[in-house]
């Protein structure tokens, strides 16, 4: 029942989005990033980089990385969400404590044969020079791509390969699975009430909180789930609160 939804057994593609707290927010991405690459580690799925956007000064803007294994999606959609963390500050010479947030969000990956028709003329594109390592020929070429769907405004982008056809087909792969879930009425009401639940990338629209200072506290707020383990949740031990998450949404 908790793993019943059509498209749960599918691969997972995973984005996760700095919000307001500039460079600590940046850090605390590249922490969940981290922590989500270690669950799958633990779990036996193997991870692919998609696109990432570094900091300006640390930490990673924007990442998106595709999660293959039995269920992914199914367990990952846990985790759509604003996530906030409150710590001392690493960049903070006075020692200060700092609220940093970053938005989750998580769509299956869809069969290449799905019927989703995409007008190139609906389809806005843009190269540009990939911004991770990857060699002087990544850094030198316009090799990434990004797709605008210009009717529904939904970006999709990939850098992960040299080749811009490559990236341009996993670009096309990934709008069409976000058009699809669209398309289905069931699958856009849990959508959109996962973008509901999200909603802005800062205070009061968070899920889930991870409070390491002045006590050691990590909740989800939407099942009351706690634990005072926080670095081992952070090192990916979050299985039990995907598990109340999947028990919680039965019962709504």
């Amino acid at each position: 029942m908790m793993l019943s939804g059509k498209n749960d057994c599918k691969n997972a593609y995973l984005n996760i989005h700095a919000g307001a707290g500039g460079t600590e927010s940046c850090d605390w991405t590249s922490m969940l990033l981290r922590m989500y690459s270690r669950w799958a580690e633990r779990n036996k799925y193997s991870i692919g980089q998609i696109d990432l956007l570094p900091g300006e000064e640390a930490g990673i803007k924007s990442v998106t990385i595709l999660v293959k294994g039995s269920f992914a999606y199914g367990y990952l959609k846990s985790e759509i969400g604003v996530h906030r963390l409150v710590r001392i500050s690493p960049f903070d010479s006075n020692s200060r404590r700092h609220t940093s947030f970053a938005a989750v969000d998580v769509i299956p990956e869809l069969d290449t044969d799905i019927e989703i028709e995409v007008n190139e003329k609906d389809l806005k594109l843009d190269t540009y020079r990939a911004s991770g390592a990857g060699g002087q020929h990544v850094n030198k070429t316009s090799s990434a791509v990004r797709i605008t769907h210009i009717p529904t405004g939904i970006i999709v982008q990939c850098q992960n390969d040299r080749s811009q056809h490559k990236n341009k087909a996993m670009a096309l792969k990934m709008l069409k699975s976000k058009l699809y879930q669209l398309k289905e009425k069931e699958r856009e009401k849990e959508l959109a009430n996962a973008y509901d639940e999200k909603g802005e990338i800062a205070w009061g629209h968070q899920i889930r909180s991870y409070v390491l200072q002045p006590y050691t506290m990590i909740k989800d707020l939407r099942t009351g789930k706690e634990t005072a383990k926080t670095q081992s949740f952070l090192d990916g031990e979050i299985d039990d609160f995907i598990t109340a998450y999947l028990k919680w949404k039965i019962g709504k």
